[in-house]
């Protein structure tokens, strides 16, 4: 097996599970340990993967504290939004005190609801005005406005889902990690989702793939505190993941 092709296959493997080791490396392209050794190596000074004892890990995008404004989101991966938003929707039922969250994909949620039956509470502006617009029995919780992302955030807010006991909440997410969880830039916003998830029945969060493997500064939950709903799911360790598969292009 040539160089590059040993490199290409080290770094598939690496995008499926987040880390390998030298012995089932040399195994599974039946080279030398030292062979491994040096390719990993070669790769780590090529800033493709973090060298580690007796093997290697993904490097983890870190995308800092920038964000995209909310405008620009939406243009984002629109297809996966739509089917992961119309999947969402058939979870509310009569009767549900529902939560969401404020973000693109949440926000792509409202256009799919049917349920009059249920209410809901959001800390979007946006989320609010569409709620309103299509007649649901809608809330909004007080606090400071992020005005790149129209979210509702602060302790104002925190404190007011303190007295609520939501059925359901749909949750938007900047990153995935299995080690970090679900993060978000900033430490306000980060308390009301932590605030959200600790006093609702049952969360989930709705993220296409490409916030997997990311990290920012503010881990809000654990990924096991949350059901995923996702058009793919790059590593079989995330646990209960619901993967929307029919994704039109």
């Amino acid at each position: 097996m040539l160089t590059q092709e040993r490199y290409q296959t080290i770094l598939q493997l690496l995008g499926e599970r987040d880390a390998v080791t030298v012995s089932e490396l040399s195994a599974l392209l039946d080279i030398s340990e030292s062979t491994i050794r040096r390719d990993l190596n070669s790769l780590a000074e090529m800033g493709k993967l973090n060298k580690v004892f007796g093997g290697a890990t993904a490097i983890r995008p870190n995308t800092g504290v920038a964000e995209k404004n909310f405008e620009v989101r939406q243009s984002e991966m629109r297809n996966e939004k739509t089917a992961i938003a119309q999947y969402a929707a058939t979870l509310v039922h009569d009767g549900d005190f529902v939560f969401i969250d404020a973000g693109t994909t949440t926000y792509r949620l409202i256009d799919f609801l049917t349920n009059t039956k249920a209410n809901y509470l959001t800390n979007g502006i946006a989320h609010s005005r569409k709620l309103i617009q299509r007649g649901f029995n809608t809330y909004i919780i007080a606090g400071r406005i992020k005005p790149i992302t129209e979210a509702v955030v602060g302790t104002t807010g925190v404190e007011i889902i303190s007295r609520f006991n939501f059925t359901k909440a749909f949750m938007g997410t900047n990153g995935i990690d299995l080690d970090a969880g679900f993060t978000t830039p900033e430490i306000d916003e980060g308390l009301i989702k932590q605030a959200v998830i600790k006093h609702s029945y049952m969360s989930f969060v709705l993220t296409d793939h490409t916030k997997f493997r990311r990290v920012f500064p503010v881990t809000f939950s654990e990924i096991k505190k949350a059901c995923i709903i996702t058009d793919m799911v790059p590593d079989p360790r995330y646990p209960e993941a619901t993967v929307i598969k029919e994704v039109s292009k």
